[in-house]
Order: C-alpha cells, then sequence, then structure tokens
C-alpha cells in the first residue's frame, strides 16, 4: 500500500506518520518495520526519524495484520534480586525478551505480566512494560527490569551515556594470541540483510568491545574471553568478534563455517551488570555464573586439555 504525504503532514518523522495510519501497531513496532525495510519513502529505506516532505510516497509492505498484545504466562523466572524499584533476572537461553513478530507468547514479558502484573514501568507501553534493554534469544545471564516509571527513566539515562558495566562471557572460534584487544568498529544494520548488523554498513554507530582472555582451548582451536561493552550496539559482541575472524561457537547467524560441538545458538553470557540504583544513588553489581550447555562444554573443552 502507497500513502501519498499531505501538506499538512509534512515535516513529520516516518514513524509518528506511519503510526497514525496504522492505528493498530506501537511505533516501537512501526520503527522495527522501518528497520526492517518493510517501511519505504520514494522507494527508497530511511530511519524512523525521517522527516517526511508533502507527495513523499510512503509504501507499507504487506504485513501481517495482527494486534501484538502481551498476555501473562506462568513462567518460572530465576529472580536474582527484587526490590520496589528493579528486578534482576537470570534469562535462560532460547527465551524472547518481549514480544514481537514471530514471538507472540512464552517471552520473559509474558512471564512478568504473569508474576508482576501491575508492577512494572508503562514507559515501553503493554508489549514491553518494564523493558529497559535486552540480550538476545539465545544468550543467557543478567537483565534488568523497572517496577516504575522513575527507575526506568534513570537506568536507561546510564544505557544512554554507556555507564553500565556489562561484562559478559563468550566462547569463540580460534585461538586469540593477544591477552587483551580493543575493538573499536562502527556498527549498522547491514545493507545487504537487515536482519542482520555489520562493521561494513553505510550508516554506522560508534562501537567499541573490550575483550580479555580467559582460556585458550589448544586442542579444541577455542577462546573463552571476557567481553566488556564500552558501547551496547544490537548484536555487538558477536558482529565485532566476527570482524576480527573469531564468531561465537554456536552462532548460526554470523559463523558461515558449522562448528562440531553440537551446541545450538551462540556461546554468550551476560555474566556481569552493574549501575547505580535508581533510588539510593548507591552504585549496585549483579552477577550470573555459567550453566547449561555453555558450561557443560567448558568442563568438555578443559578435559580434553588434559
Amino acid at each position: 500500500m502507497i500513502h501519498t504525504v499531505s501538506s499538512s503532514d509534512s515535516k513529520k518523522r516516518l514513524d509518528l506518520y506511519v503510526s497514525e495510519i496504522e492505528k493498530k501497531y506501537t511505533r516501537s513496532y512501526i520503527k522495527t518495520l522501518i528497520e526492517q525495510g518493510k517501511i519505504k519513502v520514494n522507494g527508497k529505506i530511511v530511519k524512523a526519524g525521517y522527516s517526511i516532505k508533502a507527495e513523499d510516497q510512503v509504501q507499507i509492505d504487506d504485513i501481517e495484520q495482527k494486534v501484538v498484545e502481551s498476555v501473562s504466562e506462568n513462567i518460572p523466572l530465576d529472580i536474582i534480586y527484587e526490590d520496589d524499584d528493579i528486578i534482576i533476572i537470570n534469562k535462560p537461553k532460547g527465551m524472547v525478551v518481549h514480544p514481537a513478530n514471530g514471538n507472540y507468547t512464552g517471552t520473559l514479558v509474558n512471564a512478568l505480566l504473569y508474576s508482576h502484573i501491575g508492577k512494572l514501568s508503562s514507559i515501553n507501553g503493554v508489549i514491553r512494560p518494564g523493558i529497559v534493554h535486552r540480550i538476545d534469544k539465545d544468550t543467557t545471564g543478567i537483565l534488568v527490569v523497572a517496577k516504575n516509571d522513575n527507575a526506568h527513566k534513570k537506568l536507561s539515562d546510564q544505557f544512554k551515556v554507556h555507564s553500565i558495566k556489562r561484562e559478559y562471557i563468550a566462547l569463540v572460534k580460534g585461538i586469540i594470541k593477544e591477552d587483551s584487544i580493543i575493538i573499536n568498529k562502527p556498527i549498522g544494520r547491514s545493507d545487504k540483510d537487515r536482519k542482520k548488523m555489520s562493521t561494513k554498513s553505510k550508516k554506522t554507530r560508534n562501537a567499541i568491545t573490550h575483550i580479555n582472555v580467559l582460556e585458550r582451548f589448544y586442542i579444541s582451536n577455542v577462546t573463552l574471553v571476557k567481553a566488556t561493552l564500552e558501547t551496547g550496539r544490537t548484536h555487538q559482541i558477536r558482529v565485532h568478534m566476527t570482524s576480527i575472524a573469531h564468531p561465537l561457537v554456536g552462532d548460526e547467524v554470523y559463523s558461515k563455517n558449522a562448528d562440531n560441538f553440537k551446541v545450538k545458538g551462540q556461546m554468550l553470557h551476560a555474566m556481569t551488570l552493574g549501575f547505580i540504583h535508581p533510588t539510593t544513588g548507591k552504585y549496585v553489581e549483579f552477577s550470573s555464573p555459567l550453566t547449561g550447555d555453555f558450561s557443560n562444554l567448558i568442563d568438555t573443552l578443559r578435559k580434553k586439555e588434559k
């Protein structure tokens, strides 16, 4: 479907304009559609903040007309810490953080709506109540959820200025010779595949990852590393490690060659999260040890080295 922009709508943001047309969709979901190239202006992919002009042709591809609603589900959560403002959750592998196209149930939000109905921030609306940040479906580990709007805003502000401490553990292919590396490569959405991110995109944003080698497994030709985020771009660690020829073990998106470890999904774990508490003003830090197939794989690799 193509809409011609009227003079009265000129200078509006693209995402706002489309949200006024497609009232069934939230603005955040429309932004996702724009990023995926499903909404174009004059046949070209533009950003959600693009300022439309009179006579612009806004093309909205045929997409599933489904209202995304978050429903409560009785799904157990591993809650590490909770107070009146925040919930610290240890997310398991395979769980999507919030409902989106293709994943309407079984998400972290669905679980939170069962256990914390009416006790989550409203800033991100009914689809993402309480969600301040995300980690990928197959990434395990620490996540903070806001229980009120004040906590949400203060946490979001810290994420924006990158003052949050975020440390991950990753198992990557190949032996990294250096003990530490700083990867400073801007990241943007891939020009060839809108579902992927890339360091070679035309439009990128600053991205810095600090890598420290924890263990080298020479027999299996893999390296265990700690990755500390200075910025927080989508798929940052996965993209950065691939860019230096050390993709994550199990990464089916960014690793071209299959591995022999029989694991599903990237070996990436959000180990540590530290920030200023939104109410007390004091620094707090939470950590989660490796578990599941990641932990089992490390045990297997260590046995091989003996």
